[in-house]
């Protein structure tokens, strides 16, 4: 397995232990958050600190819309692509 997909592999495992212990219910990584009506456009204020401390990244601009937090796939692919930029 190459170190990307361990990587990729860990920042889901992170973030859906979050989600987790937030929300009380378990998620699949490509469930959409906010179609469940358990997370609200304020959680994902929540999420982006969250992702910005526990990854040590920073959320700007263009990354901040919606779509990068609707799934723990997409916020694990967020995370990815900002830690090389």
């Amino acid at each position: 397995m190459s170190d990307a997909v361990v990587e990729s592999s860990e920042i889901d495992d992170e973030v859906l232990r979050f989600l987790e212990t937030k929300t009380k219910i378990r998620w699949g990584t490509d469930q959409d958050l906010f179609a469940s009506g358990v997370v609200s456009s304020m959680f994902a204020m929540e999420l982006v600190v969250y992702l910005e401390s526990t990854f040590g990244i920073v959320i700007l601009g263009p990354d901040l819309q919606m779509d990068n937090f609707r799934t723990v796939r997409a916020m694990t692919d967020l995370v990815t692509r900002l830690r090389g930029a």
